[in-house]
């Protein structure tokens, strides 16, 4: 029994040193609501157990990287998916629009909030080559 715990315990130690460190691209292009809440929610949990998480959005979703960015409150929270994208970036998370968002929009880079610019696709296509990187997208 006492060994059954112990493997147990190293086993959910490696797990969440694994975890510490990780990489990770959430990318968001859905118009939905609740499916930019769910890549959101995500994006919150992995960083809250380590990730390094960088959020790319593009298409209606590249909207949440707008300053004065509303949108629908989900529950059981009720908080916009805009909220979430916020309290990840205030944790730690980095933001980026594609580099199709601005031109094709019409918005411009003043428009962003503080922290988010236009992805640069060399940077950005180098990172989602990285061995170690989980790529999500929504």
């Amino acid at each position: 029994m006492k060994k059954s715990l112990l493997a147990l315990s190293l086993f959910a130690a490696v797990g969440v040193a694994q975890a510490e460190g990780q990489p990770v691209t959430v990318i968001v292009t859905s118009a939905s609501t609740m499916t930019q809440g769910v890549a959101l929610v995500l994006t919150n949990q992995m960083q809250a157990q380590g990730g390094q998480v960088h959020v790319l959005l593009c298409d209606k979703a590249g909207d949440l990287a707008l300053k004065g960015a509303g949108g629908e409150k989900l529950k059981p929270q009720d908080v916009t998916p805009a909220q979430l994208l916020d309290s990840a970036m205030k944790k730690g998370a980095t933001a980026s629009v594609c580099a199709l968002y601005l031109p094709n929009t019409g918005h411009t880079p003043d428009q962003l909030k503080d922290g988010i610019s236009a992805a640069k696709p060399d940077v950005q296509g180098r990172a989602l080559l990285e061995p170690q990187r989980k790529v999500m997208a929504f």
